[in-house]
Order: C-alpha cells, then structure tokens, then sequence
C-alpha cells in the first residue's frame, strides 16, 4: 500500500466511482416506499477495493473538518457497517483510534442482549453513520439505540444526501448536526 492520496483527490476519485458503480437509473422503489427514477446502491461502493479505503478517509476528514470529536462510529446494520470499519481503519492509518461499533435492528434476546455491538459506547463521543438516508429513519433507529447504551452522539454523518428531508428531520429529532460527504447535485442527479 502506497500512501493515501491527499484528501482532495480522494474525494475526486471517491465520487467518480459512487457515478460510475452506484448510481443505477431506472424506477425503483426505496425502502421508504417512495418511488424514484434512480437508485444510489452505496454498497456498490462501501464493500468496493479501492473505494471503500477513500470512504474512510472522506468521511473522517468531514468530520474532522467540522470540529467534531469522536471515538466511536458506526450505525444501524447493515449499510452503516462497511463505512464505520472503513473510518476506523483511516484513522488507524493516521495513528488514531477509533472504534466501530454495529447497532442491530432489534435488540438481542440471547447472550449479553446488547443492541450495540463491539467495544463499549457508554461515556463517549459517538458518530452514527450511514451511506445514504431517504426518511433518516435507520439513523435515527441508530442514534436511539446508542443513546440506550449510554453513547454521547455528537452528530451524523452520511456518504452521500439524496435531499429527501433527513437532515432537517435528523437535526430536528435527534439534536445533532447531520453531515455528508456528496450531495445530490453533485452528483448530477
């Protein structure tokens, strides 16, 4: 492995791959039941070999960018996962620590019935992640049940907004700031 490219061309490089593999144009019907002309499949990028690297290190440089202090982020399974491991791989790189966590969907009936898996959120900064959101509903989910661990959530942090209403609805319900890396007009949608 080389050196990382410098956060300006990692961005570049980062958004001519979402163009080029995750943005599928067609009808599809989101997960929030709403229909639309395109489609933006981030797992085409955040389970990518060269593009899953760059999500790392775009997503850690906008949070750093933003002054938020963190040592822990991850997000609802199963979108968030390959972006929380990818930023705590950046950051290992940088010689940082950061630790991703998964949030399940329901909380576990068996074991030590967590609903925030990997090493403990309670007393720290956390970051909920996601790759994309339509209604901010799976961040949401996130946020909540990193708040029942005892998480701090200081914000959100998305690869990409479709500008369906989640930061205004995240930034509402949950309190914090709601970043992205790309927006839809960038994106050329």
């Amino acid at each position: 492995m080389g050196a990382m490219p410098s956060n300006n061309d990692a961005r570049a490089r980062l958004l001519e791959l979402i163009q080029e593999l995750a943005v599928v144009h067609g009808k599809v019907t989101l997960s929030s039941g709403k229909e639309a002309d395109y489609y933006v499949d981030l797992r085409r990028i955040t389970l990518h070999h060269e593009a899953a690297p760059l999500v790392g290190s775009v997503m850690l440089d906008l949070l750093d960018a933003a002054g938020i202090d963190f040592t822990n982020a991850g997000g609802l399974t199963m979108g968030a996962d390959p972006v929380g491991t990818a930023l705590m791989h950046a950051a290992g790189q940088a010689g940082r620590a950061i630790d991703a966590f998964v949030v399940r969907k329901a909380q576990k009936s068996y074991g030590m019935g967590r609903q925030v898996e990997g090493p403990d959120v309670s007393g720290r900064n956390v970051v909920v992640l996601e790759d994309t959101s339509t209604t901010g509903g799976s961040a949401l989910a996130a946020v909540e049940g990193v708040r029942n661990a005892g998480g701090h959530v200081v914000a959100v942090a998305v690869i990409v907004d479709r500008d369906t209403g989640s930061k205004e609805r995240i930034e509402a319900e949950a309190g914090v700031p709601y970043l992205f890396a790309f927006g839809k007009d960038e994106l050329g949608l």
